[in-house]
């Protein structure tokens, strides 16, 4: 399996750079729109990425990016005309997060070097103006569509003229809240991480190397990186993290200090503006079994109290629950896919502990509270309340309004999409190479006169 991996990225990489050969030895236009051009290296770094995915070799699929290419471009171009702006560090970010994908896939940041045959700095800027016109053209098909809405009788009248034998089959889905509560340290239990926190800055004050010390012991996910955050405004950091960020100078080892996350010490590497480019190491709080009991004790309290009907669910979980994401929800889960964010939630995408404890439960029972563990390792304690629960069925609007609207609100979507590109289409001028003229995603592209 690792072998197989390997051998997929190493085939991608040495693909990216041929590209990169091409584009200085033998690259050509493919495509002009308006005033922009496609190149063939532009089309070949983007099948490059999609033998990344573990796809296969599909000659076809350069069709598909050359259309995606055309589409972006016609979208960027008219950004610029309606000033739509994307900020620097919006593009930092992006390559950032992709870096550590791709960092993650390699198996380290030394590895992905080697196979681009460039270091990430010099990669990033010459990823930075396809990124940047991405951002852009993203930013005008949002605000195309930002305002798009459906009446009740819209999505009435969407459901009524779908075919009732394609009509699709929804699984069990649930209604659940959730008070979550994580363990917290008093002064004297956070004495322990301070003092490693120190520990580690001592040896960077005495001459270590700061990116090797927060490979070998961050606890934070930039740790495979040094450490580096890259760009950020203030905006992007706890105020604890980005007051400290904001008052060193170029160089500066700042003191250790307490954010939610834990104890950190940070390196600024350069100033920009209003953007500041900084280094961290993050010792994280870990909960002690007092901790542990503490929280379990304050956990069952409220559990008592919501279940003998002395204190409603609502206010309980407002007011005691420590997770961010439903707690101003009234403790309810919030579906996470598509734009609707619903509270029903199909059982096949609950974490395997949640459906265990809402599994037996009838509607408006709670399960026990028991201990898990997040997405970010981060011990806590947790007790749901199920809501409802609806059995397995074909759409149908009484049920499923929530869905359907989105379908409708996506529908109506497209159609605004297709209008705004026909119109654009047939006043842009617009030029495909021969070679690409039979591809069947383009015909729409091609012009008729």
């Amino acid at each position: 399996m690792k072998k197989n991996l390997y051998t997929l990225l190493l085939l991608v990489f040495v693909t990216a750079q041929t590209v990169f050969a091409q584009k200085q030895v033998i690259d050509r236009v493919v495509a002009t729109v308006g005033s922009g051009i496609i190149l063939q290296s532009d089309v070949d770094m983007q099948y490059a990425q999609y033998l990344s995915g573990g796809n296969k070799p599909n000659a076809d699929f350069k069709c598909e990016m050359l259309q995606q290419l055309l589409t972006q471009k016609l979208l960027s171009q008219q950004a610029v005309i309606d000033s739509i702006e994307v900020g620097e560090t919006e593009v930092d970010d992006n390559l950032n997060s992709r870096l550590r994908y791709m960092s993650q896939q390699a198996g380290g940041q030394e590895r992905l070097e080697k196979f681009l045959n460039r270091s990430l700095l010099q990669y990033k800027e010459d990823m930075r103006p396809s990124i940047y016109e991405q951002l852009k053209a993203n930013k005008m098909r949002q605000n195309i569509v930002q305002k798009v809405d459906v009446t009740p009788i819209e999505v009435k009248r969407y459901f009524e003229g779908l075919n009732t034998d394609s009509l699709p089959y929804f699984n069990t889905e649930v209604e659940i809240g959730e008070i979550v509560m994580f363990p917290k340290l008093t002064v004297e239990e956070k004495a322990e991480f301070k003092a490693k926190a120190e520990g580690l800055r001592k040896q960077v004050t005495d001459g270590s190397d700061f990116g090797t010390v927060a490979r070998l012991y961050s606890e934070d996910g930039s740790a495979p990186y040094g450490g580096d955050l890259g760009f950020n405004t203030r905006d992007n950091w706890v105020k604890e993290f980005a007051a400290m960020a904001f008052k060193l100078k170029a160089g500066d080892v700042s003191p250790v200090f307490e954010t939610k996350y834990g104890f950190h010490f940070l390196q600024v590497l350069e100033r920009r503006g209003e953007e500041v480019h900084v280094r961290h190491i993050l010792i994280k709080f870990k909960p002690t079994a007092a901790s542990i009991e503490r929280t379990q004790a304050k956990m069952d309290s409220i559990y008592n109290l919501v279940t003998t009907g002395k204190l409603d669910f609502y206010h309980a979980a407002t007011t005691n629950s420590d997770s961010e994401e439903s707690k101003f929800n009234g403790g309810m889960v919030l579906n996470q896919e598509g734009e609707s964010r619903s509270t029903l939630i199909p059982v096949d995408k609950l974490e395997a502990s949640v459906f265990q404890a809402i599994d037996p439960l009838k509607p408006g029972e709670y399960s026990k509270p028991a201990q898990f563990t997040d997405r970010t390792g981060e011990i806590g304690l947790r007790f749901n309340y199920l809501k409802s629960r609806i059995a397995p069925h074909k759409a149908n609007l009484d049920e499923d309004f929530v869905k359907i609207k989105e379908a409708a609100r996506q529908d109506k979507v497209n159609r605004k999409l297709n209008t705004w590109f026909e119109s654009k289409r047939e006043n842009t001028y617009i030029n495909i190479a021969d070679d690409f003229k039979d591809c069947n995603e383009l015909k729409v592209w091609i012009s008729k006169k």
